[in-house]
């Protein structure tokens, strides 16, 4: 049993998810209560109901303590996880016992992050987030949470079944080879012909990779484009994944599959065989504009999921119709959290996705609302804490340059659109209040007019963004004829390797090649937290599949081990552990988290910051805890680069545990080989 409610302090819901069983139990029990002959109300309004004493008793405590409670269990053993962020409330409810608390709050964090990409600087206003994400349109209001709803549900998914959703790091398909000829291509080719083009009216390809599954074959980024996140980078795998959705469990693999991507080494190669013809076989592959490749999906999860999404019958994305994001960006004016971006996920096979992301002409208006909304932040903050003149005399002191430019800032805007004559109006008042000589000045009354401007820079926001403004609007994308150009260009590139790829994907390294060097190593996990990438062994738990882990329970078991460990680990981490070793049963699991320079020298280990139990969830995807930890760590080591690594290993119990530390350093020090691994 399943939830995950978002509310407003008004106690309105503005999104809401529930699996099939938490459904019928609250309809039972609304069911029991209702006299003869009267209908269920709407389940919308049910929930509504039910949650409503939750979000007032919050409200209440913050109002009156000044404080809130963030979980608690049930008579029934329900947990139930709290989370207010701003205006907002996000409640997640677990009752089958599968989900912990830390479950719980990272969903919340990961649900929030999936806002912000997709409505951008939105969320930092109340007032215009609850209006997009509770459209009056019933059957706009009825889509949108579906599409919510799906990505929650493809995110669950993946962290219960990929180890980079478990670790939050990318992983990359280990073939070097074929990554370098990508990359190249993607470089040489694809990117520089479509910015080239005449026909790409108005926008620049920054980014473009190839996904093979969840793993990245390839990625390219233009000279003049910002560094992509790993937070960003996998917020944007779980969209592709949403819309393209793949099973890689679905088909089990044949021993000529496992005999061909698990050699002894990195020595061994796959030849493909040639194309009957491959101008004829590129363009009989290619997916039909509007038409979306076809999954059979067996697994009754999975089907339960689609049958809970009754609300509204979604059509197939099309392809050729971009998505906003809204991914952080470092340019030479500053740090801009939520640049938008418009997102291409381009289908070549069932499986294989290439994915553009393209500079929009407009987006140098969102670096400067960004400033703006800073300025009029950190004013309320001053104007919050002052207790002398100082603050307030510096306050003015800055807001004088930031006076200019938002007059020229809005005297650049069309004049004709409503929102222009509203941000006008309140910066002109705003204006007469704070630098007129009879205006009452940089004081407390200030305050609410410096959220009136934040609001109004963020209807801006929403309106050069969020709002299709028509033809004009669609002009600026890149036209249907030049995607399908980029889409041939790369079948044409890979039809020979397509098959490899896709059961590379499930075999990327197997744990064949480590047993000589390592025997009574069972599964590892290694991750470089400063790219944001990871190494694991591949684990297959089919039922029909034997794999190095044994067939069918016996793997399961093992991955269930694994995900257990990781949870462990993280708890340790939040204590300030960057070492945990224990026994469990036939087990004998090691975590190390370390640092090196550059030059792969270990540095000394430093105290690790304690987390309190209710802070953001340890990982990158939700909140990137380890870029903080760098920072942190990072104090005392001022002018060298310093990375840092994670290596998680499960052994066998009898293995002796002098033996097991051995093995761990000598792993550690041949993972990141550059002769083993160039491109990571």
């Amino acid at each position: 049993m399943k939830c995950m409610l978002i509310a407003s302090e008004s106690a309105e819901v503005l999104f809401h998810w529930t699996d099939l069983e938490f459904q019928h139990n609250v309809q039972e029990q609304y069911g029991a209560s209702q006299e003869e002959g009267e209908g269920l109300p709407a389940f919308e309004d049910i929930i509504s109901t039910l949650f409503a004493p939750i979000i007032i008793s919050c409200s209440t405590m913050v109002d009156r303590q000044g404080d809130s409670y963030t979980s608690f269990t049930t008579e029934n053993k329900h947990i139930y996880v709290l989370h207010q962020f701003d205006e907002c409330l996000y409640i997640a409810v677990n009752g089958d016992g599968e989900e912990k608390e830390d479950d719980l709050r990272r969903k919340i964090y990961v649900m929030k992050k999936m806002i912000e990409v997709m409505f951008g600087m939105v969320t930092l206003s109340g007032n215009l987030l609850r209006k997009e994400l509770r459209p009056q349109d019933t059957e706009q209001r009825a889509r949108l949470w579906k599409h919510l709803q799906s990505l929650l549900e493809t995110y669950s998914q993946l962290r219960e079944n990929d180890q980079s959703f478990l670790v939050e790091a990318v992983e990359r398909l280990i073939h070097p080879t074929l990554c370098e000829q990508c990359i190249e291509f993607l470089e040489r080719r694809l990117v520089q012909q479509l910015n080239n083009s005449g026909e790409k009216a108005r926008e620049e390809v920054l980014h473009a990779f190839i996904l093979v599954h969840t793993k990245l074959l390839a990625f390219y980024s233009s000279r003049n484009a910002s560094t992509l996140t790993t937070s960003d980078l996998l917020a944007l795998i779980i969209m592709a994944q949403n819309m393209y959705p793949s099973n890689v469990d679905q088909d089990d693999l044949s021993p000529e599959d496992v005999e061909s991507t698990s050699g002894s080494g990195p020595e061994s190669f796959y030849t493909p065989e040639p194309s009957p013809s491959s101008r004829d076989s590129s363009s009989s592959e290619k997916p039909c504009r509007g038409s979306t490749p076809v999954f059979e999906f067996v697994d009754p999860d999975i089907q339960m999921a689609e049958d809970s999404l009754h609300t509204l019958e979604v059509c197939p994305p099309d392809p050729s119709t971009p998505r906003r994001v809204f991914l952080e960006v470092s340019l030479k004016e500053g740090l801009c959290p939520m640049m938008p971006h418009s997102m291409y996920c381009l289908p070549l096979w069932p499986g294989i996705t290439l994915v553009l992301l393209t500079k929009i002409p407009t987006s140098g208006v969102a670096m400067s609302v960004y400033k703006f909304l800073e300025a009029f932040a950190k004013l309320e903050n001053r104007l919050k804490e002052a207790q002398g003149g100082s603050a307030v005399a510096r306050s003015q002191l800055n807001l004088q340059d930031v006076r200019s430019k938002l007059d020229k800032f809005i005297k650049a805007l069309e004049p004709s659109e409503l929102q222009h004559a509203q941000l006008k109006n309140v910066w002109t008042e705003f204006k007469n209040r704070a630098f007129t000589r009879g205006g009452p000045g940089f004081n407390k009354d200030l305050i609410p007019w410096c959220k009136n401007m934040k609001t109004q820079l963020c209807g801006i926001y929403r309106q050069c963004f969020l709002t299709d403004s028509g033809p004009a609007d669609i002009s600026q994308r890149l036209p249907p004829a030049l995607q399908e150009r980029a889409q041939a260009m790369i079948q044409e590139k890979l039809m020979d390797w397509k098959d490899f790829l896709l059961v590379k994907s499930k075999r990327n390294i197997t744990m064949v090649s480590y047993l000589e060097d390592f025997p009574g190593l069972i599964h590892f996990i290694c991750v470089d937290r400063s790219s944001g990438q990871m190494i694991a062994p591949s684990l297959t738990i089919t039922e029909r599949n034997t794999s190095e882990l044994g067939k069918g329970p016996v793997a399961h078991y093992i991955k269930n081990k694994v995900w257990g460990l990781v949870r462990t680990t993280r708890h340790y981490l939040q204590k300030g552990y960057s070492t945990v070793t224990l026994r469990d049963g036939d087990f004998f699991f090691c975590y190390f988290l370390w640092f090196e320079n550059e030059t792969g020298y270990k540095l000394e280990a430093g105290d690790i910051p304690i987390l309190p139990d209710d802070s953001a969830p340890i990982g990158m995807l939700a909140w990137d805890y380890y870029r903080k930890l760098l920072r942190y760590y990072s104090k005392n080591h001022q002018g060298e680069a310093v990375k840092c690594y994670e290596l998680l290993t499960v052994h066998l119990g009898v293995i002796p545990t002098e033996i097991i530390l051995q093995h761990c350093r000598q792993l550690a020090s041949k993972l990141w080989e550059p002769s083993r691994n160039p491109l990571l």
